[in-house]
């Protein structure tokens, strides 16, 4: 393990291998209960007997705190001590998921109404929104005061990459923690104890940083979602001197990149909201149970992104151009071919397609907008990035599930169109 951390740069700093473990734990345990709640909530949502619509926007309140509170606590991470917020925001994380857990097996077993019951998980799940959001910077700077200039980059790409692996693990480990006492409940109480398991490791073996504490400061991360790590902006925000003007997306240099990682992040939470419901709706499914056919989808989904976007870009060499126009189009026939297919091989293929497209129009626009400002604004074009990123998962969702309820296709070919349009735009508005 030792080995690994000298490799990502973490070797040649004050941190041991130990304390990075501590840290990427602790970015990893949220990102991987939040996909493992979107791998069993539509079973949840159709077992309970409430609309996909309100199982859909559950998760708003949650994505408006993370947006909104996610720069405060990245601000705040110099003061309050790294480990202190790092704790927060892990002990939030347990909080929110066994409260939610309670919620949800209370409905399953029709304790409370289905209506109040997602209304409690709404609610509950704020409190991860709120103080969640808190981890991936306080952990980041913790680092970033730990380890030598020479070597920062490095070792907060590593630290970045749990989010990353943490969406393939959070679907990959869900239906086992389906059991017979709790049910569909199971994953929510799994993870809080795993986030106890963290947070705990933190409070006794993570050093003390509130005094003597080098420089060194976090940055707001997007919300966390199936197939989506961080591409550079965290990184690049948590590396740049703390003093930075503010930078519009309406500036000329930044706005087409701005808009295209939008509407991108649009498609892609939309029908990342729908594709539970999808598997469920089209191989006809019970509920109980469909949550080993939904996780296998996004799986494949989340694997697909991460192999575009450590595998394939580093190789191919695309600029950020190509990369948006090229992942738009992927992106779009991956989206038709899911909605073409009948089986859960089919589907399973389509939306890695999918997803291998989006995996190449987030890096493309990140790329694109912070080649677009000199190196003194790269900590302020990360901000506009980081809020990008996270507004998708405001009201993508609501508006995709609203489409699925009028047509299960629709969702999937309306985006498909919608970047087929990007594409279109992005020949001629775009420019390296």
């Amino acid at each position: 393990m030792a080995s690994i951390a000298r490799d990502r740069g973490v070797g040649a700093s004050a941190l041991t291998a130990a304390h990075f473990l501590l840290l990427y734990a602790a970015m990893l345990v949220a990102a991987a209960g939040n996909t493992a709640l979107q791998s069993v909530m539509p079973a949840i949502g159709r077992e309970i007997g409430i609309k996909d619509f309100y199982v859909a926007i559950a998760y708003t309140w949650s994505a408006v705190l993370w947006v909104l509170l996610a720069p405060y606590w990245a601000e705040k991470s110099d003061h309050h001590g790294r480990k202190t917020l790092t704790m927060m925001g892990v002990t939030g994380f347990i909080v929110s998921m066994t409260l939610c857990g309670i919620a949800l097996y209370s409905g399953l077993h029709g304790v409370i109404g289905a209506a109040l019951t997602f209304s409690l998980f709404g609610v509950f799940r704020g409190i991860y929104g709120g103080l969640g959001c808190a981890t991936p910077s306080a952990t980041q700077a913790y680092l970033a005061s730990k380890t030598r200039r020479s070597g920062r980059v490095a070792a907060l790409s590593a630290l970045s990459s749990s989010f990353g692996l943490g969406t393939i693990i959070g679907p990959a480990v869900a239906p086992l923690f389906v059991l017979p006492v709790v049910g569909l409940a199971g994953p929510l109480f799994a993870f809080a104890l795993i986030g106890l398991v963290v947070v705990v490791s933190v409070a006794l073996w993570l050093p003390n940083d509130r005094y003597g504490r080098r420089v060194g400061h976090g940055a707001a991360m997007s919300y966390p979602s199936l197939a989506s790590p961080p591409t550079g902006a965290s990184v690049t925000a948590a590396t740049q001197p703390r003093r930075q003007k503010r930078l519009s997306w309406k500036d000329s240099r930044i706005r087409p990149w701005i808009i295209a990682g939008v509407v991108a992040g649009h498609a892609q939470a939309a029908t990342l909201t729908c594709i539970g419901f999808f598997v469920i709706d089209r191989l006809s499914l019970t509920a109980a149970g469909s949550e080993g056919p939904i996780a296998i989808v996004m799986m494949a989904g989340a694997g697909a992104t991460l192999g575009a976007q450590w595998g394939l870009i580093p190789r191919l060499g695309l600029k950020p151009r190509a990369l948006i126009l090229s992942g738009a189009l992927i992106a779009a026939a991956g989206l038709i071919g899911t909605t073409l297919s009948q089986d859960l091989y089919g589907i399973t293929t389509g939306f890695a397609v999918a997803s291998l497209g989006f995996g190449f129009t987030r890096p493309g626009y990140t790329a694109g907008a912070s080649l677009a400002v000199p190196l003194a604004e790269q900590g302020a074009v990360a901000g506009v990035i980081t809020s990008a990123n996270g507004i998708s998962y405001v009201l993508a969702p609501a508006l995709g599930i609203s489409m699925y309820g009028w047509h299960h296709d629709l969702p999937f070919v309306a985006f498909a169109l919608v970047l087929v349009g990007l594409a279109a735009a992005g020949r001629s508005r775009l420019s390296d």
